[in-house]
């Protein structure tokens, strides 16, 4: 039985997510269709730039993305200190970027003049919309049903395009962040969609790899990597990006059997500050999903985080034990 979303996510137990939604029609979400023979490929770049639109709007950032055949992969982190500092007039501006948002709103985007009882109506809705730009429920809605109606549209057809929801993976600590970060950014290789991480389309590590061959810079859409700034002063991704681009590249060769034993000799020392085994950073890297439940991390967080969510026993005690120590 499907959990119920809010002992799915909780800002108190984590900020990270991993969310993974899936088609429910046999008509691909991108690619190519080898039933029917229909090409759905221009498809991926509809999911990738609205990806990054909802980046500039939610306080929501992307650590990584990959937009595959009849599904998509995001890691998502809830920047709650953002979204606490901004000012109502800024909420109402990123809301109304996506949606109309209310007359009451729209007047006082205007600057026209409102009396108490109105002010007090607006003060509420933007209430609402502070908590929702928070929300990776509404991201992914705002993600979603844009697509499902702009796909409906072109295969001239009605009904559900995704499946009933998304599902999410809490991620606990750096390891599982890590992981899960990797696995999706390798998600084309695994598939044998692409044999290295550059020609990986439409996926987060792509994109950075080219930001930094065009201008050595992280790309502005994406969670930067901030590696030992301190977390509470610095929003971002508690890594090196050379070490994470290091692990990546590596972690495809080894994915790929005519690579195997030539990068087995040399194991990129981010593993090593880990303390994970290339034998277990490897079932992870191509079997995430499967090797973790809906709580990913070490035993003392994932026990902490099923008391937080009212969980009746702690999930995947095993796994998690095996995986992240």
């Amino acid at each position: 039985m499907a959990r119920a979303r809010n002992r799915q996510v909780s800002l108190e137990v984590t900020p990270y997510y991993h969310c993974t939604s899936r088609c429910v029609r046999r008509a691909f979400l991108c690619g190519e269709d080898a039933y029917t023979g229909e090409s759905y490929e221009h498809r991926r770049q509809w999911v990738e730039d609205r990806l990054l639109e909802l980046a500039s709007v939610f306080t929501i950032d992307i650590c990584a993305y990959a937009v595959m055949s009849n599904h998509l992969h995001v890691v998502l982190h809830v920047d709650t200190q953002l979204g606490e500092s901004l000012s109502d007039r800024e909420v109402c501006e990123r809301w109304h970027q996506l949606y109309k948002g209310t007359l009451l709103t729209q007047r006082y985007l205007n600057g026209e003049a409102l009396n108490r009882a109105q002010m007090d109506a607006v003060s509420d809705k933007l209430d609402d919309w502070r908590s929702q730009l928070q929300s990776i429920s509404w991201f992914m809605r705002a993600l979603n049903e844009p697509i499902a109606r702009r796909a409906n549209a072109e295969d001239g057809c009605k009904g559900r395009f995704w499946e009933g929801r998304f599902t999410s993976q809490a991620l606990l600590d750096e390891k599982a962040l890590l992981a899960c970060m990797a696995y999706v950014d390798l998600n084309p290789i695994r598939a044998k969609m692409a044999d290295k991480p550059e020609n990986s389309d439409h996926t987060s590590i792509q994109r950075r790899i080219n930001s930094l061959k065009k201008n050595k810079a992280q790309p502005e859409p994406l969670a930067p990597f901030i590696g030992s700034l301190p977390q509470d002063e610095h929003s971002g991704i508690p890594f090196e990006l050379g070490d994470y681009l290091e692990l990546v590249d590596w972690t495809g060769r080894v994915m790929r059997a005519d690579k195997r034993g030539y990068v087995e000799q040399s194991l990129p020392p981010i593993l090593q500050r880990l303390s994970m085994s290339n034998d277990r950073w490897l079932e992870l890297a191509q079997s995430f999903e499967d090797k973790t439940s809906n709580l990913a991390g070490c035993h003392q967080v994932t026990k902490l985080a099923a008391q937080i969510l009212g969980y009746q026993r702690v999930p995947a005690i095993a796994q998690n034990r095996r995986y992240f120590g």
